[in-house]
């Protein structure tokens, strides 16, 4: 079974920047804050094994970092882009600076989605699909040996938890930029053995 690193793409926002919520619709490259999480990513993975298969969505943030990471590889895999991968429609707040979104759709329900990944009214993402979507990729990802890594967006990343019908428990669901969490393989399939690991 394969080692599989989920990781979260860099930033796209600076200090200083209006901060906005930024889904699949809006395609973004990396802030200079988040080329630097990137450089740190790949100089982090340098010091492990190295990675055998990497997936990312097709966005730019994605694959731009996932791009720096391989590039930094002995004998770097080719990147695949899986849709499943690509951040959710934020709707009708897609692209809007965070305050005008929380006064939106209120504390409680961000609340409720940043703890329990609950789908605030007018975002659209079909959560089952996604569910399964990372349940069809780990089974693949279990008949093979080595590391894969997949580069994502906070938005898909916690869906994981529910693929693999685990609790988060004290950790949060969310995965800050530049950060990863790992799936390691066991007699009973994959277990997070950890997760919001920033370099």
């Amino acid at each position: 079974m394969a080692e599989i690193i989920i990781c979260r793409h860099g930033n796209t926002f600076d200090s200083g920047d209006v901060v906005t919520r930024v889904g699949g619709r809006t395609d973004l490259p990396l802030s200079r804050s988040g080329v630097s999480q990137a450089e740190a990513l790949a100089e982090h993975f340098l010091e492990q094994p190295p990675i055998t298969r990497a997936f990312s969505s097709p966005l730019l943030r994605t694959t731009q970092t996932l791009h720096t990471i391989l590039s930094a590889q002995a004998s770097p895999p080719e990147l695949e882009t899986r849709r499943f991968l690509t951040e959710l429609d934020y709707g009708v707040d897609e692209n809007r600076p965070e305050a005008e979104v929380v006064a939106r759709i209120g504390e409680d329900a961000l609340r409720a989605w940043e703890t329990d990944a609950v789908l605030p009214g007018g975002w659209q993402l079909d959560i089952d699909m996604l569910i399964e979507s990372w349940r069809v990729f780990l089974i693949e990802q279990a008949a093979l040996p080595g590391r894969t890594l997949v580069m994502t967006s906070n938005g898909v990343a916690r869906f994981v938890f529910k693929a693999l019908g685990e609790e988060p428990g004290t950790r949060s669901i969310k995965l800050k930029t530049g950060a990863y969490g790992v799936l390691a393989p066991g007699p009973e399939g994959y277990r997070v053995a950890g997760w919001n690991i920033r370099p």
